[in-house]
């Protein structure tokens, strides 16, 4: 059976038969992406979760249920946090055995995944960017908005407060079930859309945050897209403030299909 795609300039044309193109139709990328907390403490955000030590034997014990967990989604490739150059050097020395002790996530559920489905290689997707908060925090300051901003801080501390509560009376795999949840993840990137009310006229501190944000997410998605092909099941590990851009990224990306992370998590 044969179909009609349309009519220009009083041509018909007509495409192959839909049954070929059903043949033809090549696998959808399925893209679990997993945010994570940075279970090294490096305190480079706004605010920072404090993690206990993950190279502890009960949190080595939970990371190992995390990543067979997660192996069921069958990986074929594992992209992380980092840029493509040093996640390959170390991810080769990770192999080898020669690579120091880490409590970097990038190490203990990234590179640990992917030798655990015998990946040869890790993706670096990282991109560098700006975050120019301080013209955001001092306009806010100067402008009446201080209230607004102190209520936003707020509910992060709040959020970073419950999930230490759940880290501390549970596990990471616990840990990481609380910051995927999808209702949380939309909730949490109300943050950035608060900041588009700071500012005025052609003065618009918090429009250039939010567009700086959404570059440097971009840019990570690309690289993610850049490096599919038909067929892979990609696990991407990502900062959680990341989770929801890289979420919509691959959920709007024809072709591509977003796995939840928590229908693996226990």
């Amino acid at each position: 059976m044969w179909s009609l795609l349309g009519w220009i300039g009083g041509v018909a044309f007509v495409s192959a038969p839909l049954s070929s193109l059903a043949r033809e139709a090549p696998d959808p990328v399925r893209v679990m992406i997993v945010g994570v907390s940075h279970m090294a403490n490096p305190g480079h955000d706004l605010h920072n979760m404090t993690h206990d030590d993950v190279l502890a034997p009960r949190r080595q014990a939970e990371i190992e249920a995390v990543t067979e967990q997660i192996a069921r989604f069958g990986p074929t490739k594992v992209a992380i946090e980092m840029a493509k150059d040093a996640a390959d050097a170390q991810y080769a020395s990770y192999l080898d055995g020669s690579l120091a002790p880490s409590r970097s996530e990038r190490v203990q559920l990234g590179f640990r995944l992917a030798k655990r489905v015998r990946s040869r290689s890790i993706f670096g997707i990282d991109a560098d960017g700006d975050f120019p908060f301080e013209p955001v925090k001092a306009y806010a300051e100067t402008h009446g908005m201080k209230a607004m901003l102190d209520e936003q801080d707020a509910a992060v501390e709040r959020d970073l407060a419950e999930e230490s509560r759940i880290l501390a009376t549970g596990s990471i795999g616990a840990e990481l079930r609380y910051l995927n949840n999808a209702a949380r993840l939309s909730k949490n990137n109300a943050w950035y859309r608060t900041a588009l009310f700071v500012g005025s006229g052609d003065v618009q501190p918090g429009a250039d945050l939010l567009s700086a944000w959404y570059r440097r997410n971009l840019l990570i998605c690309a690289k993610l897209l850049q490096v599919s092909r038909p067929g892979d099941r990609i696990v991407v590990f990502f900062g959680a403030g990341h989770a929801f851009l890289l979420r919509q990224c691959v959920s709007e990306t024809p072709g591509f299909v977003l796995v939840e992370p928590n229908d693996y998590l226990r």
